[in-house]
């Protein structure tokens, strides 16, 4: 089972949309939650200042966006569940 889109606004982690592993059984490891939550700070804060570099280098900030986006659907952990 693969993990499926959120159902809720709310942000991931949180108890209306928890962290699931890939038999869709809810992760409750504080510590895990927390390198989660820092985590994403951590690509936030990046994505935010390639955004703004692109952005004022002359880019279009939707193109930037996009290109993000394939970049992030590409990854793979190479771990296997």
């Amino acid at each position: 089972m693969t993990a499926s889109p959120p159902k809720t606004s709310a942000p991931y982690g949180t108890p209306q949309n928890p962290w699931r592993r890939p038999d869709g059984t809810v992760i409750a490891c504080t510590e895990k939650l927390k390198v989660m939550q820092e985590n994403l700070a951590e690509l936030r804060q990046c994505a935010l200042d390639a955004l703004q570099d692109a952005v004022l280098m002359g880019c279009d900030e939707a193109q930037v966006k996009a290109a993000f986006m394939v970049e992030i659907e590409t990854l793979s952990s190479g771990y296997t569940p």
